[in-house]
């Protein structure tokens, strides 16, 4: 897959493409569905295949106060998208100016000038442009001026069939979710794990002193993460082995009566070797237990080891990508 950055008339050669446009944080299975439009038309029409996204969510520019947290980085985002089959993705930089931009621009600018669109594939609910002023009408009507088609798509379900109701799949359905800690509907919605991706720091000491060593992940606050609890996993290190892992995602209450922010600590199981430092990666397969105090230290440690034996337990029937073993 080309990637390139910013639009610049021509990036696409003649015939052009059949594009699409959008955030497509998660790279879910709805957006995938889309995709699988696109290339089929493509195939059908012989012509190339272009998606536009962008740098960061527009939301964190035009509402930032209320944007939504993050599916996956850009880095994720561009990996997943190399996955689907499209040739070209082009990421446009998502400012204050850009923001201002009229729908008009965006579409002579990126859509035909730089893409040289033939066919835009869109869900019906598309909106783009200065205060959201784009729509399907509009690009149906610029469309027959500028030598482009419009297929304007339906919402669909985790089988890619069209959805009705609480079956659609969505990034916001996707975090809602995972603020549930609902991981099977979170998992299907995304075809795969909830996968989060930091660089491991030194914690307080305390994991070593209760015998489980744990891997603590910083993860970027605009990052999504499942609700507190504890949860079966598989941590990548940067070679891509995965390892098992009992995974805990909270605010410690058996040592602290109030933290600002969750903690996500991995413990690997059946490994005793350094991480600090490492880039990682971190799954969650399943939800095990919520997060509770214990009265004692050894009330704790001995919940401790029931998890780590669960965890190896229901990983055991899978591979790392969450997929049951044959």
């Amino acid at each position: 897959m080309k990637v390139f950055r910013d639009p610049a008339p021509g990036l696409v050669a003649p015939p052009g493409a059949v594009v699409t446009i959008g955030a497509y944080d998660g790279v879910h299975e709805g957006h995938r569905a889309v995709i699988e439009q696109v290339c089929s038309l493509a195939a059908a029409r012989g012509l190339g295949t272009a998606l536009v996204t962008f740098d960061r969510h527009p939301a964190s520019v035009v509402r930032p106060e209320s944007a939504p947290k993050l599916l996956c980085d850009l880095d994720q985002r561009l990996e997943l998208l190399a996955e689907t089959g499209i040739d070209s993705t082009l990421v446009v930089t998502f400012d204050e100016p850009r923001s201002k931009e009229p729908a008009e621009d965006f579409v002579r600018e990126v859509l035909v000038a730089a893409l040289d669109a033939r066919v835009v594939v869109v869900g019906e609910d598309f909106h783009f442009g200065h205060q959201r002023r784009g729509n399907v009408a509009l690009l149906r009507r610029m469309g027959s001026e500028l030598g482009f088609e419009v297929v304007g798509l339906d919402l669909v379900g985790a089988d890619h069939r069209p959805a009705v109701g609480a079956d659609r799949v969505s990034s916001t359905a996707i975090r809602a979710a995972l603020a549930a800690g609902d991981l099977p509907t979170a998992t299907a919605m995304l075809g795969r794990p909830h996968e989060v991706r930091g660089v491991v720091v030194p914690g307080d000491g305390r994991a070593r002193d209760l015998g489980f060593r744990t891997a603590n992940l910083a993860v970027p606050d605009d990052i999504c993460l499942p609700a507190d609890g504890i949860y079966a996993g598989w941590y990548l290190r940067p070679d891509g082995v995965a390892r098992p892992a009992a995974l805990s995602l909270g605010r410690r209450p058996t040592f602290y009566d109030h933290a600002d922010t969750s903690l996500l600590e991995a413990h690997l199981l059946g490994f005793d070797g350094e991480l600090y430092g490492e880039a990682a990666r971190v799954r969650f397969v399943e939800r095990l237990r919520e997060e509770r105090k214990f009265g004692s230290v050894d009330d704790l440690v001995a919940q401790m080891a029931r998890d780590c034996d669960d965890a190896a337990a229901r990983l055991g029937r899978l591979e790392p990508g969450g997929v049951r073993r044959r």
